[in-house]
């Protein structure tokens, strides 16, 4: 983390008066711009207040540039009233400044300013990715070509062997209530939550994404899975750990109930899209599915249960999670395709057959994350690299499951950087 200087405590109340400035700004910034604001569950006569203001692009980004300059001040020691070690003030000081340049980085894109892929990430989500040359995952296709072997694209194989496991669309919600309910259940093993938490499951068509977590609330989500492609067996516990639990319905919920509920951080009932709370939200949620189904568990217990809720044959599950997991290596490659494709470097059409050739996908799913990319650009890389980060963190805790559940509840729970992932 940042190492603070000695000196003057700030007043707990000027924090608390830059905080509600951050969410405020926060909202009129989403009146700008649709999507910019992720959730948001504070005061409605701020939301209110958001709509009805005029201020424009410039007035809202010198806003920013003054609460940025208020933080700076701030940052030479932190009120310990209520906290006897300070830490969660020094964190929640470090959360807003690292939201608040972000905002400054979309207000300079909003305007019409052109980053570079790199600086636009580091801008938005407080990390700076390095990009691979394609060539270099080169070696991960060559290994997964043992695992399917034959004739024709590498892609075309690796695409008609994950279609073998396809789950029926009459099928689809009782597999997707059958693993959200196991996410739930190992979760709740190692993270307590508030008796309201619930959520509503909806199907979709017509996105980019996969799948999408919207938080009300009140300890509730909206989990919606887009159907625009056929759902093979195994998004199935990818998106009930990484939309539910202990994805971004536990992180948000934790947040309003430890955060903004009990301490009264009002910064928490905001949450910006292109933040670097994007990247530990994605970076968790993500890791969060290794973290539930350690092993051969995920193994196990699709085998058990969901392969016969989809009526289909367990027989090469393993080959299929083996396949699965081998893939996460080229994850790096999409950021490659994105920097290359939004830089102007990449036409559209070698962006797909590139994301054909690298994520093993065919044209039509190749063509959606290539959309992906369009809609969200360097959002991507909270993803891949968010994983990496927050793995690394976890696991620091030790190899014990309870202790790397405690490292993450805290992760989801308090106020942290991506900077704080390298401790």
């Amino acid at each position: 983390m940042v190492a603070l200087v000695a000196g003057p405590m700030p007043a707990r109340a000027h924090v608390d008066d830059l905080a509600a400035r951050y969410v405020q700004l926060s909202l009129e910034i989403g009146e700008h711009e649709e999507g910019y604001i992720d959730a948001y569950y504070g005061p409605p006569a701020w939301q209110a207040a958001a709509k009805a203001s005029k201020r424009t692009l410039p007035e809202l980004a010198r806003e920013v540039d003054f609460l940025l300059a208020e933080l700076a001040e701030d940052e030479a020691g932190a009120d310990t009233a209520g906290d006897t070690s300070g830490a969660l003030t020094h964190d929640r000081i470090a959360f807003l400044r690292g939201q608040l340049t972000a905002a400054a980085t979309r207000l300079r894109m909003m305007q019409g300013e052109k980053l570079g892929f790199e600086d636009e990430a580091e801008g938005l989500f407080g990390v700076r990715p390095v990009l691979k040359p394609l060539a270099a995952y080169d070696p991960v296709l060559a290994d997964i070509e043992t695992l399917v072997p034959g004739e024709g694209p590498l892609w075309q194989r690796v695409d008609a062997f994950n279609d073998r496991f396809v789950v029926p669309a009459d099928r689809l919600q009782a597999v997707m209530d059958a693993a959200i309910a196991e996410c739930r259940r190992r979760t709740l093993a190692f993270i307590p939550l508030p008796a309201n938490e619930r959520f509503t499951l909806e199907f979709v068509t017509g996105k980019s994404w996969s799948g999408y977590n919207w938080y009300k609330g009140d300890a509730n989500s909206l989990i919606q899975v887009n159907t625009d492609l056929p759902v093979r067996l195994g998004r199935a516990v990818d998106l009930g750990c990484h939309e539910g639990y202990p994805g971004h319905h536990v992180y948000n919920l934790l947040l309003e109930e430890r955060l903004a509920r009990a301490r009264g951080w009002v910064e928490f009932t905001v949450y910006p899209l292109y933040s670097p709370q994007s990247l530990l939200a994605e970076g968790s949620a993500n890791y969060g599915i290794a973290l539930a189904f350690p092993g051969e568990e995920r193994a196990a217990f699709e085998a058990r249960v969901l392969y016969p809720l989809a009526g289909l044959d367990p027989k090469d599950a393993g080959r299929y999670l083996a396949l699965q997991e081998a893939q996460q290596a080229l994850s790096g490659a999409r950021f490659t395709i994105a920097a290359e494709y939004l830089a102007g470097r990449m036409d559209r059409a070698t962006a797909v057959a590139m994301t054909q050739k690298y994520g093993l996908v065919s044209e039509k799913r190749a063509g959606q994350t290539v959309a992906f990319a369009e809609q969200y650009r360097s959002y991507v890389i909270n993803y891949g690299l968010g994983l990496t980060m927050v793995r690394d963190h976890v696991e620091r805790a030790g190899p014990g499951q309870a202790e790397r559940w405690k490292a993450m509840e805290r992760l989801l729970s308090e106020p942290r950087t991506p900077a704080d992932l390298l401790d």
